[in-house]
């Protein structure tokens, strides 16, 4: 990347003028690594949040299901009772 850097400077900036081009070009890389490690963090939040959401819909499907049944074991005696 050395050499990328080289022809940059050579072609647009002087090395020796502040701040130069190098260093400009030296800061975007520190910033674009900074921003690759926040989006891969980012990234991984977003996989474990999906996982979660859906343990968390399963298990809401289950309690539902399980009111449904009682509801309707309730329903049962109650007709058994009165009928």
């Amino acid at each position: 990347m050395k050499n990328f850097y080289d022809y940059m400077i050579a072609r647009y900036g002087n090395q020796n003028a502040s701040p130069s081009l190098y260093q400009m070009i030296e800061e975007l890389e520190e910033r674009m690594n900074v921003l690759e490690e926040k989006y891969k963090g980012a990234l991984e939040d977003i996989i474990r949040l999906e996982g979660e959401n859906v343990e968390t819909t399963n298990t809401l499907y289950e309690i539902m299901h399980d009111i449904d049944a009682v509801d309707a074991r309730i329903d049962i005696l109650h007709t058994h009772n009165n009928g």
